[in-house]
């Protein structure tokens, strides 16, 4: 009898990262699943650990050469034998009544394809919880993911805690770029072909955040640059709030110029960044209860704002350059 869930984690040199995330499966309340781990190319691989957990879990290991997340994804699809794939980063930890909380969802509302939101454990970092702060407060960018209604438009599940139905698979396809924001174009894709969408709040897992701030950094510089890609497949897309993190990124360059060139300028600029960051810190405090990560959010903000900008403006120029 083929399981209700296929889960599909498709790993990079993630070892570590992946016994946490099975030892969460092995809590699961609901166990109609199985558990399908696609190593990408790696190194280090975690097969040995995969292993390990046969015993307590229906599990599949695969090896393959490095195609990237979105490719390996395809490979699980063709392979997984639910009725509902389920995809899931290698870095995250899964509540015990996370597939509660899908089939309650499901059986209301009839979703063929579906997210949750992210947050943070309290066994993460200061720096983990200061950079999920960054990553979905409403005083960044990252407030625009992980809601059912948002500035930057319809919900579009991302690849972190992404689930579709056969029929999805079946009738859209898979991925057809496989980084550089290869999740949101597949979402937009299924909700251009008619399927329902939606949000799901209780079904939330917690994924691990970068542990320094130098990774957080190409994390988002590399965000900003996927952003640019995703509008050379819909620029219909693109909503203001996308370039925000540029015009914050050539505020900062600005600061030097104008203290330079015209000093009244600069002061109301600063004022102007100091009370961002006031609010910010205020607002981080009010989440987390700690000032370590109060402060903490306050580089982990301006990083999250300033390299997506970055790798946004570095994308756009790459792209114009070539049209020349």
């Amino acid at each position: 009898m083929s399981p209700k869930y296929s889960i599909i984690i498709p790993v990079f040199n993630r070892p570590d990262e992946v016994t946490e995330l099975l030892e969460s499966l092995t809590q699961q309340t609901f166990k109609d699943f199985e558990v399908l781990i696609i190593e990408d190319g790696s190194s280090i691989t975690c097969e040995d650990i995969c292993r390990k957990f046969e015993q307590v879990l229906p599990i599949r290991y695969f090896k393959k050469e490095n195609t990237g997340q979105g490719f390996s994804r395809n490979f699980a699809f063709e392979r997984a034998n639910g009725e509902y794939f389920i995809q899931l980063d290698s870095d995250a930890l899964l509540p015990a009544f996370y597939f509660e909380a899908l089939e309650d969802a499901l059986e209301t509302e009839k979703l063929d394809a579906f997210g949750g939101p992210d947050r943070a454990h309290e066994s993460f970092t200061p720096i983990q919880k200061a950079v999920n702060y960054a990553m979905t407060s409403v005083f960044t960018t990252g407030g625009i993911r992980g809601k059912k209604k948002n500035l930057g438009g319809k919900y579009t599940p991302r690849s972190f805690n992404f689930g579709i139905s056969r029929k999805v698979w079946e009738t859209v396809g898979g991925y057809k770029i496989t980084r550089l924001g290869e999740d949101i174009e597949f979402s937009h894709r299924i909700i251009k072909a008619g399927f329902n969408v939606g949000f799901i709040p209780e079904a939330y897992i917690y994924h691990k955040r970068r542990t320094s701030f130098k990774q957080f950094f190409k994390q988002l510089h590399f965000f900003g640059r996927a952003r640019i890609n995703i509008m050379r497949f819909f620029p219909e897309q693109f909503k203001l709030v996308h370039a925000f993190p540029m015009f914050f990124t050539l505020f900062i360059f600005s600061l030097p110029v104008s203290y330079f060139v015209y000093k009244p300028i600069f002061n109301v600029s600063f004022l102007i960044l100091l009370l961002y960051f006031t609010i910010l810190f205020i607002d981080s405090l009010r989440v987390s209860k700690s000032i370590w990560v109060a402060i903490l959010s306050l580089p982990a903000c301006f990083i999250q704002l300033f390299a997506y900008g970055l790798g946004f403006m570095e994308e756009a120029a790459g792209g114009l350059s070539h049209k020349k």
